[in-house]
């Protein structure tokens, strides 16, 4: 892969976020080889925008279709992040899709030493509290969600904004148990439970620490990620109420 294409791709997006356009995916059709190019990608648009210039990401996302699925990650903007109630504003959202998800918080600093010692057991004892998440989706790809997978990746896996919900200790629970009930504007209430793709929200855990300490960085207490939908991608409209909630944890909402 050459830099020169990976850099085509950066200034598509960095311009469609700029101006609040969107850009075609297939007109870059051979400009991304894997998900490592999509990761420099990633980073080269956040350096661009300048979303993490004073202190590293204190917000991913991370998640997979299954365990067997290859897990995706991505540092989301700052200026994206509400906290529940919230509302959208002006906010210039191309799409308005809905995942209602668990988000869990670092107890402790991590660094990519003891991020290569973590597993699925070992990981859940570095995370301190939980909350209920909302993730807005959306693209800055015309193609919107049938770009091609590694385009989604690049574009912070179709990441419009974040809420979060109040914050619980984090305990163990039978999420095969748990209940997931969201309710956007006029629409059929939704209800799920125990729907989360990994089954656990932190399986994800030692993946997420190893791919966010890979060039020797670190991992400050109090990162928040955000692990996965229970639901699906679930379509919004712009003046629409939703809210989410888990019971025994708790609920967040946002007014788009």
């Amino acid at each position: 892969m050459s830099p020169s294409k990976i850099e085509v791709v950066v200034q598509a997006l960095t311009r469609a976020r700029r101006d609040s356009t969107l850009a075609l995916a297939a007109s870059l059709a051979d400009a991304l080889g894997d998900a490592g190019d999509a990761y420099a990608v990633q980073q080269r648009v956040a350096e661009e925008l300048g979303w993490f210039a004073t202190s590293p990401p204190r917000h991913w996302k991370a998640g997979g279709a299954s365990r067997d699925a290859e897990l995706t990650c991505a540092p989301l903007p700052p200026e994206g992040v509400w906290p529940s109630p919230a509302r959208a504003g002006g906010r210039p959202f191309h799409l308005r899709g809905i995942e209602a998800e668990i988000a869990l918080r670092l107890g402790r600093e991590v660094d990519q030493a003891l991020a290569s010692t973590l597993d699925a057991r070992s990981a859940p004892a570095l995370v301190d509290a939980m909350a209920v998440s909302i993730e807005i989706v959306d693209s800055r790809w015309r193609e919107a969600l049938d770009a091609p997978a590694l385009f989604k990746l690049a574009d912070l896996q179709s990441h419009g904004a974040l809420v979060l919900g109040d914050w619980v200790p984090f305990v163990a629970r039978d999420w095969a148990a748990q209940p997931c009930t969201v309710r956007i504007g006029s629409q059929a209430t939704v209800e799920r439970r125990g729907t989360h793709s990994l089954g656990d929200p932190a399986y994800l855990l030692p993946a997420w620490l190893r791919h966010a300490t890979r060039n020797g960085g670190r991992v400050a207490a109090g990162t928040v990620v955000t692990t996965g939908t229970w639901v699906g991608i679930l379509e919004a409209a712009e003046g629409d109420l939703v809210s989410a909630e888990f019971p025994g944890i708790g609920r967040a909402s946002v007014q788009l």
